[in-house]
């Protein structure tokens, strides 16, 4: 297993000009969703959407509320969900957004990598 960070900045959907600085983040894999912090995502006017229920490392059950941003690290951008994470959370780049970028981790050069998609089906 290789660690590594990575600078993400998120925008406000419903007003793409209003974005958080670079956010330094641990890339990781094991982790579903994006966690960022709480006070940047509300600074920039991304609310919160609904309340999760999610498991630590530890296997503390903890509650988080998380809603939409749009993600960009390297070059990359998506819609995501992102957790809106407290005091004392780490700052994650999760799966669902690495998949959302097209990427995937290059554990020994400690970067992002670009790949194509897999198509369900084409008959052109």
């Amino acid at each position: 297993m290789s660690l590594f960070r990575v600078n993400v900045r998120a925008k406000n959907p419903k007003d793409e000009s209003r974005s958080t600085d670079d956010i330094e983040v641990l890339v990781d894999t094991g982790a579903e969703l994006t966690w960022l912090p709480q006070a940047l995502l509300t600074g920039v006017g991304i609310e919160p959407r609904r309340t999760r229920t999610f498991t630590t490392a530890t296997g503390e059950m903890v509650q988080r509320e998380i809603g939409y941003a749009v993600l960009e690290s390297e070059g990359h951008e998506t819609v995501d969900e992102v957790v809106f994470a407290r005091t004392g959370d780490l700052s994650l780049l999760g799966v669902r957004t690495l998949e959302g970028f097209g990427v995937v981790v290059d554990p020994l050069g400690h970067r992002l990598v670009a790949v194509s998609s897999i198509a369900a089906g084409s008959r052109d």
